[in-house]
């Protein structure tokens, strides 16, 4: 594949992740206006964030599995449809259990889209370049974070929240055209559904599936409650807070970028030196936040750190998993999402004893675990390029 096909491939995989990534977290911030449409309490309206959660995390690993055998190009625009339909569902729900309906559909398409979005990357650029390319793709995610779900939100406010995913269902349809467009063709996978679950079974998968969901509740402990954090113990006012949440965004699309090009060099320790790097900010946190200028520095460390597990971490699941990976990278997007509503759990218990300033204690022995579970993971040679010369399939 040329320079240019590689690098169109990326961008409409990456801005097809970019629509996904925001659907998810989109609707948290419409809560208010769902209830009052709807005639539900916010607590109840809450349960479409868990519906989508619950989605991705159970949803994604059996679409993985009932498509593996299915043609890749076909496939990725059936997911993208798939993902459109949901969102269209969610824009005329009538009803709060409609509106449930759309936004498990559209999780049904969420982490099987984006583990084929991650294994095509790895597939369409020469092998020394996979971090690079993974961090590419999932850099769709971090901007949907810093612009599309605070965008999506305004114009939920503004007109509507069925707006957000009218809007959605176009940009879906979209991004399902340029993923026709620009996607080369590929044989249907010759693997077997029982490779594909062996694969998941090896003991350097589990353990790199762990890593994930484990090292990243880290930071959900403290990100699911840094605004209370830095408004009640730093003493921020709210405009200021967005500011920091701004910068803490575009901190998380670097801090991805630039572990991409880390994991080119080396995998192990990329994903090493951002569990250490983490678990020392997130101990210094409940310190840092006492006073403001430490308190933005924290937050702005926290935000290159934060995104800097997804390429190292997908690296190895790649690495480990051979010829077979759609499974085992679809059940690792799903950890992604245990992390969080782990964390947010943990953080949550912290904050109802009054604790709120030592949630960075609690994330921090997370990001601890994490690290010592890449220590009993196999170690990669050198690079990602290595992954070439891995056995396919593993007995």
């Amino acid at each position: 594949m040329t320079v240019n096909k590689g690098f169109a491939t990326l961008a409409a995989l990456c801005a097809s992740v970019f629509v996904v990534g925001t659907s998810e977290y989109l609707i948290a911030g419409l809560l208010p206006q769902v209830g009052a449409d709807l005639d539900v309490s916010v607590g109840t309206a809450g349960q479409a964030v868990t519906a989508y959660a619950l989605g991705v995390v159970i949803g994604g690993p059996l679409m993985a599995l009932l498509t593996s055998r299915l043609p890749r190009k076909g496939l990725a625009i059936g997911l993208m449809l798939l993902f459109a339909s949901g969102s269209a569902i969610s824009s005329v729900a009538p009803s709060f259990g409609l509106l449930l309906v759309g936004r498990m559909v559209s999780s049904l398409s969420h982490a099987a889209f984006l583990a084929l979005a991650l294994v095509t990357a790895a597939q369409v650029v020469p092998a020394e370049k996979t971090g690079s390319a993974i961090a590419t793709v999932a850099s769709g995610f971090t901007v949907a974070t810093l612009l599309g779900v605070p965008l999506g939100a305004l114009l939920g406010q503004g007109a509507g929240w069925r707006a957000p995913f009218a809007v959605l269902t176009v940009l879906s349809l979209v991004g399902t055209m340029l993923l026709a467009a620009v996607l080369p063709r590929q044989e249907a996978p010759s693997t077997r559904l029982r490779d594909e679950i062996r694969v998941v079974a090896r003991r350097p998968v589990m353990l790199a599936i762990a890593t994930t969901a484990v090292g990243f509740s880290g930071v959900a402990t403290v990100f699911t409650y840094i605004a209370p954090l830095l408004t009640r113990v730093s003493g921020f006012s709210a405009t200021a807070v967005s500011g920091l949440l701004l910068a803490y965004g575009a901190g998380s699309f670097l801090g991805n970028l630039t572990a991409g090009k880390l994991t080119d060099k080396s995998m192990s320790a990329t994903v090493r030196g951002v569990f250490g790097g983490l678990a020392g900010t997130l101990l210094l946190v409940p310190f840092a936040v006492v006073w403001q200028p430490t308190a933005v520095a924290a937050v702005l460390v926290l935000g290159l750190l934060a995104t800097a597990t997804i390429a190292p971490l997908q690296g190895l699941i790649l690495h480990h998993a051979g010829a077979a990976p759609n499974l085992a990278v679809s059940v690792n997007v799903g950890a992604f999402n245990l992390g969080a509503a782990a964390g947010s759990v943990i953080g949550g218990a912290i904050v109802a004893a009054g604790a709120l300033r030592w949630t960075g204690l609690a994330g921090a022995v997370l990001s601890l675990i994490g690290l010592a579970l890449t220590f009993v993971l196999p170690r990669t040679r050198t690079s990602a390029k290595d992954a070439e010369h891995e056995a396919p399939i593993a007995a």
